[in-house]
């Protein structure tokens, strides 16, 4: 399956991340020593079950690398322009292309085998749309303070993950609506009244469990889409506030930290084996230092114990 990275986004002044982006791409803001996508393409490197990457915002000129194939595409102007333009480039690529993964360039902490969880659930079923989701217990456990915004509905709290797969036609069929639901991704409320009244109602309300907004959402569109739950809060914890990357380059920072110990580890566990040893020794050594100090003392007063005292007529 081929991967289409949005990376088109460009902070304005009034952004809350301007100052990090100095009116460059929001992609290319520095995390723990690297550009925020890099991180992105990372994990796609590393996953099985993507083929090539598409990179939609950005050209060569960023400087960014991956282990699979590498293609850049211009910034088309908006989001859904750009997923089009996408999806046109892996069907250039390879005609028998059915599905794409959809994933944006501000998930930094995402792994390759979340990734790969995604295509294989998506691979379950035959449907239009496979829209990842996070419950909110899984957010607060892995990012406690994120401080992001959760939908409310009658049997969970979610927030949307930022990681989809999507049929090839998705991108050729009703437009307009995504369009709009695209455009209000962050305003779960908004994306529901577009849908309709109804099911807004029942959002607004908590009357309505995710399998039946899904059902009926996907019957309002006209196509067969799925809720899939991700068990990992990464795909979900994308950087909208300056709070948001901060949180990020600390975690990152401290899982290279954890990554370069446990190499160091690796490749000499002979000197950690010794250090164990030589640990396990001092014990030892200090007790039989002990022993020698007591028997040097009782020589001595041995030696210099007073002579008896003659007894007096």
């Amino acid at each position: 399956m081929d991967a289409i990275v949005t990376a088109g986004g460009i902070p304005q002044p009034e952004d809350p991340l301007y100052t990090y982006s100095h009116g460059d791409s929001k992609a290319l803001i520095d995390v723990a020593g690297k550009p925020m996508i890099q991180w992105v393409l990372d994990a796609l490197g590393e996953a099985q079950h993507v083929d090539n990457v598409i990179v939609i915002g950005l050209s060569p000129k960023s400087n960014l690398t991956c282990k699979k194939p590498l293609h850049f595409l211009s910034n088309q102007g908006r989001m859904l322009s750009n997923i089009v333009a996408g999806v046109k480039k892996s069907l250039e690529l390879d005609k028998k292309n059915k599905y794409v993964l959809v994933v944006s360039s501000d998930i930094p902490t995402v792994k390759s085998e979340m990734v790969d969880w995604l295509v294989e659930k998506s691979q379950e079923t035959k449907d239009d749309l496979y829209y990842g989701i996070c419950p909110r217990e899984v957010m607060e456990a892995r990012f406690e303070g994120s401080k992001r915004t959760y939908t409310k509905l009658k049997d969970l709290e979610l927030c949307g993950a930022d990681m989809h797969v999507s049929h090839v036609t998705m991108a050729t069929e009703h437009l307009d609506m995504w369009e709009s639901l695209i455009g209000n991704r962050k305003n779960p409320l908004k994306q529901a009244s577009i849908i309709g009244l109804g099911i807004f109602f029942q959002v607004l309300t908590r009357s309505i469990t995710l399998d039946d907004l899904v059902a009926k959402v996907s019957n309002r569109i006209g196509i067969k889409g799925r809720a899939i739950k991700f068990p990992y809060a990464e795909p979900c914890m994308d950087v909208d506030k300056p709070h948001q990357l901060e949180m990020l380059r600390e975690d990152l920072v401290k899982q290279q930290r954890k990554s370069v110990a446990a190499a160091k580890r690796q490749a000499n566990p002979k000197a950690k084996t010794q250090s164990d040893e030589s640990k396990a020794e001092k014990p030892a050594s200090k007790s039989s230092s002990g022993a020698k100090k007591v028997a040097a003392l009782t020589a001595a007063r041995t030696l210099i114990k007073p002579k008896a005292k003659p007894k007096t007529k």
